[in-house]
């Protein structure tokens, strides 16, 4: 059988394509234009999605999802755009791996329709699969009111991925518009929530529908704006001025997290230790007197930077995302600046979420402690201060990843025991020599013991304070509870840095197992 011969092209010319080839590569090029068209005008200063889309992501980064997908119609005859309001996909942030969703405000309002829900989903399982973190741009209208409790049941699909993703892979919501109604409970659910000052609102029931049910007036921003959310409500984590500024805490915080519960955080190279002889003289010698706790902070980690997690609420505690020799840490601080460092009912909240997240993700915790205790008052005990008080004892008690605690100042009753104490399993407890550890603060504890003593003496105030002195040198002082091996070691406060280092370093093999069981019981 003979080979049928071929016929050879002239070097340098190029194939014809054939017509039909052809024509199908002129409908791709055109479905692709209209798919990726924008669907109306946006608000003056807002990026489209997808421009937010290149402006998170690497440069040439991203690979969409879904592109074609186009919304169920629903019997009005309406021409259905692709995409469905939504734009899914994968690119990278600093050369790793992110899943990303963009709402499009310009299509259907950007509420979720069942298309539009079915590609959020399945992105969410792409992302559980390939073990990377979720990052949602959002800026809808909630769910769409033509397609009915098929929308409804989307909201509920998406929920349960959020849950199925909590403690899994990172999840950051960004919230660049509206997000109202049941679409404001999936931020509420992942890890962090960036939002927009004067841009951004996120609440259940908007104003209208109060007004009409209430009769009282409110405005969008007073009820869920980004300024309420973050020092009010504590709804949101991160207070940006614009949507550039969001991308750019996005792509801060991800360098500081792992993809998945089972990697590392991300390792940079060792910052150069800052002077910290003044730390010596960083505690004022007079108790009520006050000092900023950042200044601190920023002496002990690499490059004295700290990316704090909900600065505006609850500010009496500090939580903050930073690096010790180029290694993501965990920051919680008592901050003496704001009601003495007390725990409240927010500040307990706040920083049992934060302790539990770092938990989650393998982040080494460091806690800096200078607490009277926790806050009394009717109104605190009314509104819970017992069950939520104790959700932060729960989760340092919980939490097994390398725990290094430096007291500072006062540690007073229950203060004591839940900011990192060895007794809620802290691995390295260190006290400066300020430190005062008791049941109470000197003047309390004297009245308390010796109130008879001065109810009945000539001069009442000479036996105060001599009581006063003498009960600080013992009980007043860091060196009973390290008899006790309460703490391992007095150190001056100049050294630190160092002994943080080390502990941490030494920590790093940590194994702590724990009995197995479904979950704990958080007092929620």
């Amino acid at each position: 059988m003979t080979r049928e011969a071929t016929t050879s092209r002239p070097e340098g010319t190029v194939a014809q394509v054939p017509d039909r080839t052809a024509e199908r590569l002129a409908r791709l090029a055109e479905r692709r234009a209209r798919a990726v068209a924008p669907g109306g005008t946006r608000r003056r200063g807002q990026f489209g999605a997808r421009e937010r889309i290149e402006r998170l992501l690497d440069a040439g980064s991203f690979t969409e999802t879904g592109l074609f997908v186009r919304a169920r119609p629903v019997g009005d005859g309406a021409r259905r755009p692709y995409g469905d309001g939504v734009i899914t996909g994968h690119g990278t942030v600093d050369g790793r791996t992110v899943c990303v969703f963009a709402q499009d405000s310009t299509v259907f309002g950007g509420s979720m329709g069942e298309a539009f829900g079915e590609k959020t989903v399945a992105l969410m399982d792409l992302a559980l699969k390939i073990g990377c973190p979720v990052v949602g741009l959002n800026d809808g209208g909630g769910a769409r009111i033509q397609e009915g409790v098929a929308s409804l049941a989307l909201y509920a699909e998406l929920v349960r991925r959020n849950v199925k993703a909590s403690g899994v892979i990172p999840q950051i919501s960004v919230v660049l518009g509206p997000c109202a109604g049941g679409a404001a409970y999936s931020p509420a659910i992942t890890d962090l929530t960036v939002m927009v000052d004067g841009a951004s609102h996120m609440f259940v029931t908007g104003p209208d529908v109060i007004e009409a049910v209430t009769g009282e007036r409110t405005s969008a921003e007073d009820l869920g704006g980004a300024r309420t959310s973050n020092a009010l409500s504590g709804n949101a984590h991160f207070l940006a001025t614009d949507e550039e500024d969001a991308l750019d805490t996005v792509r801060d915080l991800l360098s500081y997290l792992p993809g998945n519960n089972l990697e590392r955080p991300p390792e940079y190279a060792p910052a150069p230790a800052r002077d910290g002889a003044w730390l010596d003289e960083a505690v004022p010698d007079r108790l009520q007197q006050a000092y900023d706790m950042r200044d601190i902070l920023h002496t002990v980690v690499d490059d004295g930077e700290l990316l704090q997690v909900q600065e505006l609420f609850a500010p009496n505690i500090i939580c903050a995302l930073a690096r010790v020799e180029g290694r993501s840490v965990g920051v919680v601080a008592n901050q003496p600046l704001c009601s003495a460092g007390v725990l409240d009912i927010d500040a307990s909240e706040k920083a049992a979420r934060f302790v539990r997240f770092c938990d989650a993700f393998g982040i080494p915790l460091l806690t800096f402690a200078d607490v009277p205790g926790y806050l009394s008052g009717v109104r605190q005990e009314q509104a819970g201060i017992i069950r939520r008080g104790a959700k932060l004892l729960y989760a340092y008690a919980e939490a097994t990843v390398p725990k290094v605690t430096v007291v500072v100042r006062k540690a007073y009753g229950g203060g004591y025991a839940v900011m990192g104490s060895k007794h809620l399993g802290a691995d390295v407890n260190l006290a400066w020599p300020t430190a005062r550890i008791a049941v109470m603060g000197a003047e309390g504890a004297v009245g308390v013991l010796h109130r008879r003593e001065l109810a009945a003496a000539t001069d009442p105030e000479a036996l105060r304070t001599r009581l006063v002195a003498a009960y600080e040198s013992t009980h007043g002082t860091p060196y009973l509870a390290a008899e006790r091996g309460y703490v391992d070691a007095v150190i001056a406060p100049r050294e630190t840095r160092e002994q943080v280092c080390r502990a941490l370093r030494t920590l790093r093999g940590k194994r702590a197992p724990m009995p197995e069981r479904r979950h704990g019981n958080i007092p929620l």
